[in-house]
């Protein structure tokens, strides 16, 4: 298991979870699969998984709040999994910090790369090659005001306090900073930070700006209505 990326699963219907382990572990990854969310959040804590997968409707402790739990401990990714796309099992899942979340019933394809695109965003929380920030810079430190980005350390201070970021957020910042001034779609943003070569839900960007927004400042990324956002140089 030590070689193998390690994923969490909690499902509560039996032929979903065990139909959802065997497709992922004929992928390659090791798989713990937990029916309720006391016992996912206890295999969490013993096991420390690469990613976990979490249905939005389980009994003892429900998705939504088991993602909480584990943002309170870790920013291990979480991808949420829901029977229903309303926007309120979206937005609920997105703001108690999970990165992605993926619509029952699944292609099993589908949920493979959907956990791989988000785990190399984790594993290079960098994003790639970027054009250098038009911002105040010294080894390595970009400024905008009282916000300081460490692009070679990957941490953020705000007034001289850090600032705990997720590495999808710290991902979303860095897109911000490359390009100061500069209007991002929600779908560009999708496609670097997220990784979609399609389109995607943008209620996932915009929830993540504004959890950014709550940490770095509510005026510091600006909306430009019908286009996009841009963080202020």
């Amino acid at each position: 298991m030590a070689d193998q990326t390690h994923v969490l699963f909690v499902e509560d219907d039996d032929v979903i979870r065990e139909a959802t382990q065997l497709a992922l572990e004929r992928d390659g990854f090791a798989v713990t699969a937990m029916p309720d969310g006391l016992s996912g959040l206890e295999a969490f804590r013993a096991d420390r998984p690469d990613i976990a997968l979490l249905d939005v409707m389980v009994p003892g402790l429900d998705g939504v709040s088991l993602c909480r739990r584990i943002r309170d401990e870790s920013t291990v990714p979480v991808i949420m999994l829901s029977a229903r796309a309303d926007s309120i099992d979206v937005v609920l899942g997105l703001e108690a910090g999970a990165d992605d979340y993926v619509t029952k019933p699944f292609d099993g394809a589908v949920l493979v790369a959907r956990i791989r695109a988000v785990l190399r965003r984790f594993g290079h929380a960098g994003g790639g090659d970027r054009t250098e920030p038009a911002a105040s810079t010294a080894g390595g430190v970009l400024s905008f005001g009282d916000l300081e980005i460490d692009t070679e350390g990957m941490e953020v201070r705000r007034a001289g306090q850090p600032v705990a970021l997720t590495p999808t957020e710290m991902r979303l910042l860095l897109e911000f900073s490359s390009a100061p001034g500069t209007v991002l779609s929600r779908d560009k943003l999708l496609e670097r930070v997220w990784d979609y070569g399609w389109g995607g839900d943008t209620r996932v960007v915009d929830v993540h700006v504004q959890r950014l927004r709550a940490k770095i400042g509510q005026d510091r990324i600006e909306t430009v209505r019908g286009f996009g956002y841009k963080l202020k140089a």
